[in-house]
Formats: structure tokens, sequence, C-alpha cells
């Protein structure tokens, strides 16, 4: 998306620069301010070593209101003890001094190498340019801003209406490794102008959430970094006030965005060359589908089958066969964009594994893996582990 069509959001305003953190004067730093406080909710890291920005920003975000985000890249400041929680607040309360806001309204983000120290002191002295250089259009330079070995910036956007108020969401995403639940492995930070309660928040995001960055994998890592923040500004006087059709309407467009999102994730893995959709029918319940697909999705064998290019439908069964899901191998059928390759546990012609192997040369397409058990189903989005992935990673701080 070229940045004349950044879409806006009503009453959001963003702004990113180049304080230093990167080489070659790239965008480091990015914000988000709302010209209101704006309720919030969010969703964080499980892993239990959390870095020290969402140490300071979850319990802010989980009082109920936002109304500025700070994120910088190059620099995770994970594991870095009682400085880098000192660095953190440091951020915070620099920038709340070039706001003129409460401290408690800001979030702050990091993404980058874990366990160095931030400089604080190129962020700080970059706050006041960054606070002159707030734009309404300016959010996919935020996203840039929020690289690390992403290739391109990832924005999405939705609209809706109250009656006959419209209003829109808008997503920011980062994430090219690292990337696999629970819960989103990666940053996003989605900004709507609707009024919505700070409780009706963190469940549209809840649901949506595990409909998209729950089902998504690269590698397998989840980091110590991870966030996803939702703000509600309420700048065009739409409301929704409850659970009713206008929620379920708010959910399913924060949903398509999250989605958007999540694919852009995946497409974007680290050496990644393909898409892969894991839909999973036929299971004895929907939790056996959902072990069924993350195994499928996860398994380095079969991601490394997709960059071969090979319909070796047998990494797949097995999958399926430790996932812990109910399986019956005799009942087992498994396509590729349509195409079978396996029927009812046993491989089908020649043919069909050569169309198979024709279509596993797209971009993107779709395995699923009927268990031919019950009414179960569930996805997941995966892409193929490359040479390329290993070099990336191998030389990730040279």
């Amino acid at each position: 998306m070229s940045r004349t069509d950044d879409p806006t959001v009503k009453g959001f305003r963003f702004a990113a620069m180049a304080s230093g953190l990167k080489k070659n004067q790239a965008l480091d730093l990015g914000l988000i301010v709302s010209e209101r406080p704006a309720q919030c909710a969010g969703v964080f890291t499980a892993n239990r070593v959390v870095a020290a920005p969402l140490q300071v920003s979850a319990p802010r975000v989980r009082a109920g209101q936002c109304q500025a985000i700070l994120v910088n890249s190059k620099n995770a400041n994970a594991c870095t003890g009682q400085a880098g929680l000192a660095d953190a607040n440091a951020c915070s309360s620099a920038l709340a001094e070039v706001l003129d806001l409460d401290n408690d309204l800001i979030a702050i983000a990091s993404t980058g190498v874990i366990g160095q120290r931030l400089d604080v002191g190129k962020i700080v002295t970059a706050l006041p340019e960054l606070r002159d250089n707030l734009s309404p259009d300016a959010a996919g330079d935020v996203a840039e801003a929020m690289m690390t070995t992403d290739s391109f910036s990832k924005v999405s956007a939705a609209f809706g209406a109250v009656a006959d108020t419209g209003y829109a969401i808008l997503g920011l995403a980062k994430g090219a490794g690292m990337i696999h639940p629970n819960m989103a492995t990666m940053l996003g930070f989605v900004m709507t102008d609707v009024g919505i309660s700070s409780a009706l928040l963190d469940k549209a995001l809840r649901q949506a959430v595990d409909q998209t960055f729950n089902r998504i994998t690269v590698d397998r890592d989840t980091s110590t970094n991870d966030m996803v923040l939702l703000l509600a500004n309420g700048a065009t006087g739409a409301v929704i006030d409850s659970e009713g059709d206008d929620f379920e309407i708010f959910v399913r467009l924060l949903q398509e965005v999250l989605l958007d999102l999540a694919k852009m994730i995946v497409s974007d893995g680290e050496g990644a060359t393909k898409l892969v959709k894991i839909e999973v029918t036929g299971a004895a319940d929907d939790n056996d589908g959902l072990q069924a697909a993350t195994a499928i999705a996860t398994s380095n064998l079969v991601k490394t089958a997709f960059f071969g290019e090979d319909a070796n439908w047998g990494r797949i069964i097995a999958a399926v066969g430790y996932s812990g899901a109910e399986v019956d191998p005799d009942k087992v059928s498994i396509s590729f964009d349509g195409v079978m390759v396996a029927e009812n546990g046993l491989a089908g012609s020649a043919e069909q594994e050569a169309a198979a192997t024709a279509v596993m040369k797209l971009p993107e397409f779709t395995v699923t893996v009927d268990l031919g058990l019950g009414n179960g189903s569930a996805f997941y989005y995966t892409s193929d582990l490359t040479y390329d992935y290993v070099k990336i990673n191998a030389d990730y701080r040279t």
C-alpha cells in the first residue's frame, strides 16, 4: 500500500522517523496519538520471559484507557533487568512530557535484538521532532518503522457504520520471524473511531485474535515482546454500547483486518516463498480439528516439503497421528486445492500426485485434511521452511 493510499481513522495521528537505532537512516521510531483518551484493550505474549515494555504497558492497557503508543525497532529491551525497565519508563515519561499527557495513558512497545540495553538518549532526543511530524495519513510510516526482518510494511483497514454514521478500523502490524501463538508473536496496533467500552473492546479483540493471529505460524517461536493493542476514541460519534448486531458487525470487520494482517505476516515469513492454509474437516470436534491443523502447520518436515514442492502426504498424516486428535488412518483423506492425494488412508494415483505437485508450485494454496469422524473443523496458516530462513536467522545480529 503506497503512502498516498494510507487509510485514515478520525482523531488519530501518526509519525515515524529515523532516530539512529537502525543503520542507514531507516525508520525505527513510530508514534500513534489519539486526540482524546481512547478506550483500549490488549492481548500480550504468553512467553514467561516478558520484555520491559510489556511490563510497563500491560497494566496501563488493562486499566482501560490509552492515548499514545510509542514503538521502536532494532532493540527489544528484553532480558535487560531493572535497567531495562527503567529505560522503558524513561521513554514513557519523556513522551508524556513532550505530549503533555498523563504518563499512564502511554503504551510502550519495542522489537528487535534481545539482551541489549536500549539507547534511550536517541529516542528521547527524537521525541519533539516526532511530535511535530504527527499527521493523520502517516500510518504506513509507523508500520515501516516497526519492521525488523520484515520485507514489507503491513497495513489493513475496514469500514462500517452504526445507523448512518460511518467508522473506520485501521490496523498496523509487524512480524516475519518468531511467529507462533499463543498470542500473536508480533506487534499489532489497531485504531478505530467508533465509541465502544473497553470491556466490549476486550471481548471483540479476544474473539478476533483467536481466529486470526492465533492461527498462524512461521517458526514455532513465541517472542518476549508480543502485543496487540486495540484503541477506540469515539471521534465519529458512532457508538456501540451493547452486544447486538452492531457489535457483531464490528467483530467481523475487526477479524477481517486482523486476518489480512496475519496472512501478510505469514507470507512475509523469513525466507518464505509460500502461504499455505491448512484446513481440517471431519474432526471429532473443533478442538481436535485445531490440534490436527496445528500439528501439520508447525511440522518442519511438512514445511520443507512445501518448499520442495513435494506432495508428500505421508508427512501430513504422520503429523495428524501425533497431534493428539482422535484419528482413524483408514478414514483420512488429503487434498491440495481439491486435488486428492490420499483417500481413506490410501495413496491416490500418479496422475493425482502430479496434479498436486503442480498446485504446490503456486505461491498460495490450501491443504485440506478430512478426518472422516465428525463435524469438527479448524484452520491454520503457515509458510514453507527454506534455506533463506536459516541464513536470515544465522546472520540476524551481524
